[in-house]
């Protein structure tokens, strides 16, 4: 799995099965844990994590890699 940053709190997933897409992250942005995106540098930072495989920024915020594979499925990458 590999993931990229791009703007507007979007982010491109490429799944070792060889699904990738674009996931719009925005409507979490700004609230709770995601504030911290409300720096864009924090947002940039976002990487697979090695131990628990999935979605990540620093200060334990991560995203369930699962989701955003169903999320990619079904509108069609």
């Amino acid at each position: 799995m590999a993931v990229e940053p791009l703007v507007g709190y979007h982010i491109r997933i490429k799944f070792s099965d060889g699904l990738e897409g674009v996931v719009n992250l925005s409507g979490l942005a700004g609230k709770g844990v995601f504030k911290a995106w409300n720096d864009p540098e924090h947002f940039r930072s976002v990487f697979v994590d090695p131990e628990s495989h999935t979605i990540a920024w620093p200060w334990d915020i991560d995203l369930c890699p699962d989701s955003l594979y169903a999320e990619l499925r079904l509108s069609g990458g």
